[in-house]
């Protein structure tokens, strides 16, 4: 059984990460600003902690049993200011954005290296950390971890996860942290944000199909033709589990190579919703032109490759997001 501590367990990924590692027989404490908004987590240990605060990140990262003052094995740290592109990409938040999410991470890195016995941590970076002008052909974006460089990050988002990335990869030279990145590419499945703002586009489209009447119409920011690829939560996590296992220290990807514009994006939901729907383009903070992942390096770093259609994603999501509709508009 390892000990384990999620940062950031009250959002959508940690919730699903605190999930999967109880049901593996692990213990788990889960921190976050805020409880989790849309499930009851399994977790041994829940704490409401502001993590900008470096004593509330010790707090969080001490633990004392029955044999006294242990360290966890593993740290998660999936803590963020975050949201989708009507958060992150109109530039009302970016102060905030990198103020407080470099200041979780500064903490979480300093206070990892006080235990004698330091912790593994992983650190949920973003493919926003890629060049934007590698990313302007919806058709062929490079998202290869090596073209991270010359950087040049289309949001502040991106730039914050960058120098975070760099960070972590600091204190294991200088330190000695053991340390694993992730760059995960648009994550998406039932339990996360759907109406407040801060949803994501899997989320807020199939939001959208759920509201629309049968031939009706939705909002599709910009002319739809931007491309990406969408991974459902529970293989984010598998790869998150294999990387942890690995002797990895590189950053690598986290995604699905299945490309797909918004527009046609927003049609599998509607054919999954078993609804005709019109779309409306309309202007709207659209982010880059392309971006897919490539997991050739994952692949010959940790042995293991993605799978699971869209669809069957979309299927699980759809389902759980329209419940929630109907119960709002029921209330």
């Amino acid at each position: 059984m390892k000990k384990c501590l999620v940062l950031g367990a009250g959002g959508f990924i940690g919730g699903h990460l605190v999930k999967r590692l109880k049901s593996q027989g692990h213990y788990v404490r889960g921190v976050d600003i805020k409880e989790h908004e849309y499930t009851d987590l399994p977790s041994d240990q829940f704490y409401v902690l502001d993590l900008r605060s470096e004593s509330n990140v010790r707090q969080a990262m001490t633990l004392t049993t029955d044999r006294g003052l242990e360290t966890f094995d593993e740290v998660y740290q999936l803590a963020a200011d975050m949201g989708g592109a009507g958060y992150i990409f109109t530039g009302d938040n970016d102060a905030d954005v990198m103020h407080n999410s470099a200041m979780i991470n500064m903490n979480v890195a300093k206070v990892a290296c006080e235990f004698e016995e330091k912790p593994k941590v992983f650190y949920s970076s973003s493919a926003c950390i890629y060049p934007e002008h590698n990313q302007l052909d919806p058709d062929n974006p490079n998202c290869k971890e090596d073209s991270a460089y010359p950087a040049n990050p289309d949001s502040e988002y991106g730039w914050e996860k960058l120098f975070s990335e760099r960070m972590f990869m600091s204190y294991n030279r200088n330190y000695g942290l053991d340390i694993r990145i992730a760059r995960f590419h648009n994550i998406f499945g039932p339990e996360g944000s759907w109406d407040n703002g801060k949803e994501k586009a899997p989320a807020a489209l199939c939001r959208k199909v759920a509201e629309a009447e049968e031939n009706g119409e939705i909002e599709i920011w910009g002319d739809g033709k931007q491309t990406r690829s969408f991974l459902y939560v529970d293989e984010c996590l598998e790869a998150v589990e294999r990387l942890m296992d690995s002797d990895c220290l590189d950053p690598v990807n986290i995604g699905s190579e299945e490309m797909i514009s918004i527009n046609d994006f927003a049609l599998l939901i509607a054919k999954v919703a078993g609804k005709n729907v019109k779309l409306n383009n309309i202007p709207g903070p659209l982010g880059v032109r392309g971006r897919n992942s490539d997991n050739d390096f994952f692949e010959e770093r940790i042995g293991w490759r993605v799978s699971l259609p869209l669809e069957d994603g979309v299927q699980k999501t759809y389902k759980w997001i329209a419940e929630q509709v109907k119960e709002t508009i029921n209330a």
